[in-house]
């Protein structure tokens, strides 16, 4: 199979790892083969220093449809209880160290919806439709959306969503907090973009690290963890020599040249 024919498509652009969901003939419906290769990508953005960002998206005309329901009603039969997960992928979003950024540039439903609930930011196009449906298929939301999306909607929101399965829009969707911007569909790429490579120039890969995984362990833990953790963080950044040359570039006014590793 061919680069351009594979599932997924995995490309840098200026310090940016893109990952695009290609299967445009069924709307990107997700299959197990797309969770493979999304997590061998996820893993390779974590392990490549040159990476400082990533973006993840779908080839148009959606992000993702859902679960591919090709074998109709077979598509939520049983599975072996020791292996199956509905997780969608083993390497996700949180376990990249970097900041991942989903541009949801259409329908995302289902699967589609919990799986860019995994990542750190999300930009959603305005016109598109969103919904985690499978309470509407006969069985229930998955990706641990369960988790995720209380913690980002609150728990009202969350029920309204969960429960009902119904749809909405982009501007619905940020009014209740699920992603941070919304821009016309074929404007969401481009505006991801931005942000990823503004991460990339002026932020310090450490930095950026250690508040992601500050972020999500608040997530579960304590104010006074918290506390401990981003005192214990500080100390490791503060030895960087990225400390000096952020500020010594700010003073400049200049790009910074980060030189830092991550742990």
């Amino acid at each position: 199979m061919s680069d351009e024919l594979a599932p997924v498509l995995f490309s840098v652009d200026d310090g940016v790892g893109v990952i695009t969901l290609n299967r445009p003939e069924v709307r990107n419906a997700f299959n197990a083969d797309m969770g493979a290769l999304l997590a061998s990508h996820y893993r390779h953005c974590d392990e490549n220093d040159a990476i400082r960002a990533v973006v993840v998206t779908g080839t148009p005309p959606a992000f993702c449809a859902g679960a591919d329901m090709s074998s109709g009603g077979d598509t939520f039969r049983p599975r072996d209880e020791g292996s199956f997960t509905t997780s969608g992928v083993a390497y996700r979003p949180w376990d990249v160290r970097k900041p991942v950024i989903a541009a949801i540039n259409g329908h995302a439903i289902g699967i589609g919806l919990t799986l860019a609930l995994q990542c750190d930011i999300r930009v959603m196009a305005r016109d598109a439709k969103y919904g985690i449906v499978q309470a509407r298929r006969g069985v229930m939301g998955d990706g641990m959306s369960h988790w995720t999306l209380p913690r980002i909607a609150g728990f009202a929101n969350a029920a309204d969503i969960l429960l009902t399965g119904r749809t909405f829009d982009g501007d619905e969707a940020r009014a209740m907090g699920l992603c941070s911007r919304v821009a016309a569909n074929d404007e969401v790429l481009d505006t991801a973009m931005e942000i990823a490579r503004d991460i990339a120039t002026n932020v310090a890969p450490a930095s950026a690290a250690a508040s992601k995984r500050a972020l999500w362990e608040s997530m579960t833990s304590t104010r006074e963890r918290i506390d401990e953790l981003e005192t214990e963080l500080h100390h490791r950044l503060m030895r960087s020599p990225d400390a000096r040359e952020g500020v010594e570039a700010f003073l400049e006014r200049r790009p910074p040249r980060w030189s830092g590793r991550l742990d």
